[in-house]
C-alpha cells in the first residue's frame, strides 16, 4: 500500500463554497497536505481564483466572469450564509490566496485559461514567490499555457491535467496520448481520472519518464486503486474520507 499525499480539490468544499478562503482553511486544519485551486482572469485581467464561467449560480450577479472587472467582483458576495465567524464567501485573487497560505499548506494552482495572456499574469506573481515554489505546481490541460508559464518562471513545476476519456478510447490510447502531451508541455507528471488507471497505464507513462498523479478520487475503490499502483499524490473532494482510508492502510 501506498502513503500517498492527500490534494483537497478547491478545499473542503462540502463545509465551505469551493475555491474560498474559508475552504482552504478547512483543508488546513484537517491536514491536507496540499489545496487544488482555479485561476481565472477577470475583465480587467486580475487574476482570481474560481472554478466556473459563469457566476449566476452562487453570486447576485450574472453572467461570465470575464465580463467583470476586479473591481466588481471585490465585494461581491456569494449567496451561501456567512461562515462561522460571520465572514461572507467571496472570489479571492491569486495574490490574496498565496498571501494567507503560502507556506503552510502545498499549493496545485490550475490555469483554465483560455487568455494566451493568463500565464504570463500569473508567472508575475509567482515570481515574487519564488521561496515558494518547492511547495506548489502549476496544472492545465492546455500543455500551451504550461509551456508559456515555464517560459517566465524556468524551473517552477508544471503538471499535466489529462481529461476524462471519451467514449471511444481505449487505455492504450489513453497511455500514449497521455504520453505525447506530457512531452509538448514538458511536464513533470500527468494527472489522470480513475477511470484511466491500470497497472499497464501506469506503467507505460513512468517509462516514458513521467509521474503519474490522480484526480476526482473520491470513493473506496478509487483510493484502494490508486494506493496499489502507487500513486503518489491524489486529489479529492473527500478529503476526511481520503485521510482516514490513509490512516488505516498506513497501520
Amino acid at each position: 500500500m501506498n502513503d500517498f499525499e492527500i490534494v483537497a480539490h478547491r478545499g473542503v468544499s462540502d463545509q465551505a463554497p469551493e475555491n474560498t478562503m474559508q475552504s482552504f482553511e478547512r483543508a488546513i486544519e484537517l491536514g491536507a497536505d496540499t489545496i487544488e485551486f482555479d485561476v481565472r482572469l477577470t475583465k480587467d485581467h486580475v487574476p482570481v481564483v474560481y472554478h466556473y464561467f459563469y457566476l449566476d449560480e452562487i453570486t447576485a450577479l450574472t453572467g461570465p466572469i470575464f465580463n467583470y472587472t476586479y473591481r466588481q467582483l471585490r465585494q461581491l458576495q456569494f449567496k451561501s450564509l456567512p461562515d462561522r465567524l460571520g465572514n461572507a464567501f467571496r472570489i479571492p485573487t491569486l495574490q490574496q490566496v498565496i498571501d494567507v497560505v503560502g507556506g503552510r499548506v502545498g499549493m496545485e494552482i490550475e490555469i483554465k485559461g483560455p487568455e494566451p495572456e493568463a500565464p504570463t499574469l500569473i508567472a508575475e506573481i509567482l515570481n515574487r514567490h519564488r521561496r515558494l515554489w518547492d511547495t506548489l505546481e502549476v496544472t492545465s490541460f492546455e500543455p500551451q499555457l504550461l509551456l508559456s508559464v515555464q517560459e517566465h518562471c524556468p524551473g517552477i513545476t508544471v503538471d499535466l491535467l489529462y481529461p476524462r476519456s471519451e467514449p471511444w478510447m481505449g487505455l492504450d490510447v489513453v497511455a500514449y496520448t497521455a504520453t505525447q502531451m506530457a512531452r509538448r508541455a514538458r511536464a513533470r507528471a500527468v494527472h489522470l481520472h480513475p477511470t484511466q488507471l491500470s497497472a499497464d497505464v501506469v506503467d507505460a507513462i513512468r517509462q516514458a519518464g513521467f509521474e503519474v498523479h490522480a484526480w476526482d478520487i473520491n470513493d473506496e475503490y478509487s483510493l484502494d486503486l490508486a494506493s496499489k499502483l502507487l500513486i503518489p499524490v491524489i486529489c479529492t473532494d473527500r478529503v476526511v474520507m481520503a485521510m482516514n482510508f490513509r490512516h488505516r492502510v498506513k497501520i
